[in-house]
């Protein structure tokens, strides 16, 4: 099950994404659906456009299936989805 706590380990395809803050001020506030997943750039569907965003310039909002909103920092983001999902945290 996806909570705050292991976001970071968790498939982001699918769930509801806003930008909060960017390096980039034009992505400030980009709201859409992660449609797509880099190393270092996270696809989002923004009505009938794909944004690119990267992952370490951004601060994201996302909003999990139990309704939870938890803001994540992109740069913890930047790897591999498949090596990010596999990935132990230790204790």
């Amino acid at each position: 099950m996806i909570t705050a706590q292991n976001i970071c380990r968790h498939e982001l395809i699918g769930l509801p994404i806003r930008v909060y803050a960017s390096s980039n001020r034009t992505q400030t506030g980009i709201t859409g659906v992660v449609c797509g997943e880099s190393k270092q750039m996270l696809d989002i569907c923004a009505g009938d456009r794909i944004l690119r965003v990267a992952k370490k310039c951004a601060t994201f909002d996302l909003r999990l299936p139990d309704d939870t909103q938890v803001r994540v920092d992109g740069s913890v983001l930047v790897m591999r989805p498949e090596k990010r999902i596999s990935m132990r945290i230790r204790n």
